[in-house]
C-alpha cells in the first residue's frame, strides 16, 4: 500500500473576495437599448445557416445570389427553407 502525502504549502487556498467585489444583478430587459434587425437580414443570416446546414457552404460570390433571395417575400422563403430542410435528409438513412 503507498501513501501520498502533502506538505500544507502546496494545498491550493482560496482567498475571499475583497469587501467592495460583488457580483452584478441579472439585467433589466426594460432598460435595453430597442434594437430592430430587418427581415431582410433576417432572411439572409437565415439562408447562410441553411445552406450550411445542408452541406452547401456558401462560396464568397454567392452572396449577391443569397442577398437577393433575401429580398423575396416570406412566402418564398419558407419555401427555400422546406427545399433545404429536405435537401439536408436526403442523405440520411434514419
Amino acid at each position: 500500500m503507498q501513501t501520498i502525502t502533502t506538505h500544507p504549502d502546496d494545498l491550493l487556498t482560496y482567498d475571499a473576495p475583497p469587501a467592495g467585489d460583488w457580483l452584478l444583478p441579472p439585467p433589466n430587459p426594460a432598460d435595453r437599448l430597442p434594437c430592430h434587425v430587418d427581415p431582410r437580414d433576417l432572411r439572409r443570416l437565415d439562408l447562410h445557416a441553411l445552406l450550411t446546414a445542408a452541406g452547401v457552404a456558401p462560396s464568397p460570390g454567392d452572396t449577391e445570389a443569397i442577398d437577393r433571395l433575401s429580398a423575396l417575400p416570406d412566402s418564398v422563403h419558407h419555401a427555400l427553407r422546406r427545399w433545404l430542410g429536405t435537401c439536408g435528409r436526403c442523405g440520411s438513412t434514419t
